[in-house]
């Protein structure tokens, strides 16, 4: 994808702060917590009575921001990197590595698949010409602090991505714009406007359309949730 990417950094891994999201009709705080089997949960309604106890407040959405991503949809025209694979089945292709990474990294899976959908579509062979490679379109130098060996591995890039989305997550203690805007533009980009969505088009482009496709899966995910519970 021809935009700015992600500079050298140094980075630093705090304490884990989950993140999560809702779907366009719901602008809430989000709640979670990690059952005895490993398993996170999330709900966007406010915990009462003695469950409350076990779950934590992991994510404020912006609310104003994504209202206005609601009125003016997604972008038209942006630069996404044609796939060579046109294989429908290439969607579901990664999904074992997208869930291993998400529970690895307390990450939404609809967060890692939207990533991963506008950055390669899909394809684990993409190169842009900035030099990013592979499904989340890693640069060498970003790919090897994230401990990636082989950058065109689905796997291994998969995890340095996911593993690069929680770092920006606790950098901005969860907010899902602010996140998403610093895996396009970079941290830098984002400090020089006092650490807000910078007024690049397209940086501006990029989280619009990453927001669209991440609460559509989100959507897609409960449905298939509640078909599977009844």
């Amino acid at each position: 994808m021809r935009r700015s990417r992600l500079r050298q950094f140094s980075l630093a891994i705090g304490a884990l702060l989950l993140l999560a999201g809702s779907p366009l009709s719901a602008y809430a705080d989000i709640y979670s917590y990690t059952d005895a089997n490993g398993v996170v949960h999330f709900t966007n309604v406010a915990p009462s009575g003695k469950q409350r106890a076990r779950w934590k407040k992991v994510l404020r959405e912006s609310a104003e921001y994504g209202k206005a991503v609601a009125r003016r949809g997604a972008c038209q025209g942006c630069d996404a990197v044609p796939a060579r694979d046109s294989s429908p089945e290439r969607y579901a292709r990664f999904d074992m590595y997208i869930h291993e990474a998400a529970s690895l990294y307390k990450i939404p899976v609809s967060l890692i698949r939207a990533i991963i959908r506008v950055e390669s579509d899909y394809d684990p062979r993409v190169v842009s010409s900035m030099d990013a490679r592979g499904l989340m379109q890693l640069l060498p130098p970003v790919a090897e602090e994230m401990g990636v060996r082989n950058i065109h591995d689905p796997r291994e890039n998969i995890l340095g991505g996911t593993r690069l989305l929680r770092i920006l997550a606790n950098r901005y203690d969860g907010d899902l714009v602010l996140t998403i805007a610093a895996y396009q533009a970079g941290m830098g980009s984002l400090k020089k406007y006092n650490d807000s969505v910078p007024p690049y088009k397209n940086t501006r482009r990029y989280v619009r359309t990453v927001l669209d496709h991440y609460y559509r899966y989100k959507e897609r995910e409960e449905r298939e949730r509640t078909v599977a519970e009844r």
